[in-house]
């Protein structure tokens, strides 16, 4: 423990540390004010950060390899402090006043994508790690869910893994986007009240920032629904994520029998996941305002911001470009049949 406090600290004191802190903080604060203006909020913060985190890549070739020390760090340590933080987003009070019908119908969401666009994902041809990132990022909430389900998955090769990361965030803001639209216009057409309108943006839609543009373009009870409906399925990214992990581990000692190799090393414990729900239950149940509230999801979104800019700055597009096809395909079909079972879902029970 002491090591690892030591080894921070000494990771901390250096100039490239720094010099990554300041150039994806930038992205990052950039992105959180780009995201509130129109049209451009229906991108997400995070995928702004993203974004910004690529441009970077066109910086001098010797101040990104000063500054990539630090670029790792803050992809893994930061990541994990800004999901802790974001569990201050979850009221479990209002989540529990919706009833367990709406964590009912969250739960056969998340689950069925996530098993149709793995399943469609691997019939395409794309490899497992990136397979199940794209259906935890299409099944619960978007780029959050990819780097919170990411660090379960343990990885040979880094470089590989970040592409992943950013191949499966590209997919759901894409998607995201594109239905986003599609349920904007097709709201009239389909004779769903606003409070219906709301359960089914919110349940088909993979980021929040998507949830509130399609759910506050038809009024305030429509934006209610929207963001209980996604929160139900945000709350699913922990025990999602422990799957996905439990899942991982069995799959490499299986194969290190198949091959006669060496057990895997175990995974590490998703503290980071275990924070997320605790900062739930002191948001909920301690006497926060709504102010402090907002200031400490803020401060998640600048973390979580940052560790995208991060990861922005340190993948190979030609590559990813490559492998594209297979998961943008499978979320393509995923999210439709998603929409249409949230359609059915909200006429039956709501």
């Amino acid at each position: 423990m002491y090591g690892g406090i030591i080894d921070l600290l000494s990771i901390v004191k250096t100039k490239p540390f720094w010099m990554a802190t300041i150039m994806t903080l930038t992205c990052s604060v950039a992105g959180i004010f780009l995201a509130k203006l129109p049209y451009v909020n229906l991108i997400g913060a995070l995928v702004i950060a993203l974004l910004l985190g690529i441009g970077l890549q066109l910086l001098p070739a010797g101040i990104q390899e000063e500054a990539q020390a630090g670029v790792g760090f803050i992809s893994n340590k930061f990541l994990r402090l800004g999901i802790i933080l974001l569990g201050f987003r979850l009221n479990l009070e209002k989540l529990a006043s919706a009833g367990v019908k709406t964590i009912l119908v969250a739960a056969i969401a998340v689950s069925t994508t996530i098993a149709l666009t793995f399943w469609l994902s691997k019939k395409f041809g794309a490899e497992d790690e990136l397979a199940a990132l794209t259906a935890c990022g299409c099944g619960v909430c978007g780029a959050a869910a990819v780097m919170g389900v990411s660090p379960q998955i343990e990885a040979e090769d880094e470089a590989r893994k970040r592409e992943n990361e950013v191949l499966a965030v590209a997919v759901v803001c894409v998607m995201g986007t594109v239905f986003t639209l599609l349920e904007i216009v097709l709201k009239p057409i389909l004779g769903l009240s606003d409070a219906q309108f709301g359960i089914v943006t919110g349940g088909s839609l993979h980021e929040i920032a998507h949830a509130i543009a399609a759910g506050g373009a038809f009024g305030d009870i429509s934006l209610d629904s929207a963001l209980i409906m996604k929160l139900s399925r945000v709350i699913l990214l922990a025990p999602v994520a422990l799957i996905i992990g439990i899942w991982y581990q069995r799959r490499l000692t299986k194969k290190a029998v198949r091959t006669n190799a060496s057990e895997p090393k175990k995974l590490p414990v998703p503290w980071f996941l275990v924070g997320f729900i605790g900062t739930s239950i002191m948001g909920t149940f301690l006497p926060f305002s709504a102010g402090a509230i907002d200031a400490l999801v803020q401060i998640a979104y600048i973390f979580l911001g940052m560790a995208m800019a991060a990861l922005g700055m340190s993948v190979n597009f030609k590559v990813i470009f490559q492998r594209g096809k297979a998961v943008f395909g499978a979320a393509a079909i995923s999210s439709t049949f998603l929409l249409v079972l949230m359609i059915v879902m909200s006429k039956v029970l709501f």
